[in-house]
């Protein structure tokens, strides 16, 4: 295990869990700690051959750590950033990074001041497939972007206990947009630009959790293509992103969730008059990938894939979702 980049995990819950269990043989990240103040979780961390810190400021006084990985539940982000920040370590956040814009810029403002490079656990723009559809709208193959539709969806956190911060509507809102949807919002972002509205609803159909169990959004983009998407908290899985042009239409669909090693992704071109055109793509561990991307950009090696623009202009459209889904009136953004 190589010591030249060092990381303390700040939770080990579902995700917390999945970073330490996929770094554990990375030969350019090592893990030095865990910071869990639930004891019930000692023996499983000491059994990743990590340390086990109760409190942030035992951790961040280590001088053998550059950065904290941030697992935490979604309110505490902004805190929790710019107590790192604070002590000069780089800080990799879980989406969300803010459950408001406001919040959001002061994470990247307090990253901005300490001089430190702020990760976001928007894994999905490493998946090749996707990678490769943003090459074919950047070069304009598809001609005119008229629409995208977008799904994620699976039922992975059905079995939370009753009153889990999962099910909150303050602190998960609008169903599954914190968990599930927010990273179509980014892969949007990154593919069309800003978001000049946005219409969304959320309902409850099995789960009773406050936030609801589904949601479903359509967005107007400033540059003039629209798109909708949905995430659903209760269903099998599904993952899909479909980008319509006038000269052709993209649809990359995955077989697995991103934590499961194995799945394949089918990319589909169709071009009117031609058959569809359908390519594999394997599997590959965008979450590791994400993370070796920050620690380039954290040591100066090559910048880092997202824009501190982008990362606070998707918390607005969060924000702009969840708003719109309570008041069901359109929200316009930028105005």
């Amino acid at each position: 295990m190589s010591d030249g980049f060092s990381v303390v995990v700040a939770g080990f819950g579902w995700w917390g869990r999945h970073m330490v269990t996929r770094l554990a043989p990375s030969n350019d990240i090592q893990v030095r700690a865990v910071i869990e103040p639930n004891t019930a979780n000692h023996a499983d961390i000491a059994a990743a051959d990590v340390e086990v810190c109760t409190d942030f400021e035992t951790a961040l006084a280590m001088d053998n750590v550059d950065a904290v990985i941030l697992t935490t539940p979604n309110p505490v982000h902004e805190e929790q950033v710019k107590m790192c920040a604070a002590a000069g370590k780089h800080v990799f956040c879980e989406k969300p990074l803010g459950l408001t814009r406001d919040s959001a810029r002061r994470s990247v403002q307090a990253c901005i001041d300490a001089g430190v490079t702020l990760g976001i656990g928007h894994e999905r723009r490493f998946e090749p497939g996707l990678e490769a559809l943003k090459t074919e709208i950047d070069q304009g193959s598809l001609g005119t972007i008229m629409h995208a539709e977008a799904a994620f969806s699976h039922d992975k956190l059905i079995n939370v206990p009753a009153g889990d911060w999962r099910t909150s509507k303050a602190v998960s809102p609008a169903g599954g947009m914190t968990a599930m949807g927010i990273h179509l919002t980014d892969l949007m972002i990154s593919y069309f630009g800003p978001v000049k509205t946005v219409q969304a609803m959320t309902a409850d159909r099995s789960l009773g959790w406050e936030t609801g169990d589904l949601v479903t959004v359509q967005l107007g983009f400033k540059a003039g293509m629209t798109a909708t998407l949905s995430a659903v908290l209760h269903t099998p899985h599904f993952i899909r992103m479909h980008v319509f042009g006038t000269d052709k239409w993209i649809e990359v669909r995955n077989d697995t969730h991103p934590d499961t090693p194995g799945g394949k992704v089918s990319y589909v071109e169709a071009v009117t008059g031609h058959p569809h055109k359908e390519q594999i793509f394997e599997w590959t561990d965008a979450v590791v990938d994400n993370l070796n991307a920050f620690r380039n950009a954290c040591l100066g090696i090559a910048p880092y894939r997202f824009s501190h623009e982008e990362m606070i202009h998707n918390i607005e459209v969060l924000e702009a979702i969840a708003l719109s889904a309570d008041t069901r009136e359109t929200v316009h953004l930028g105005a």
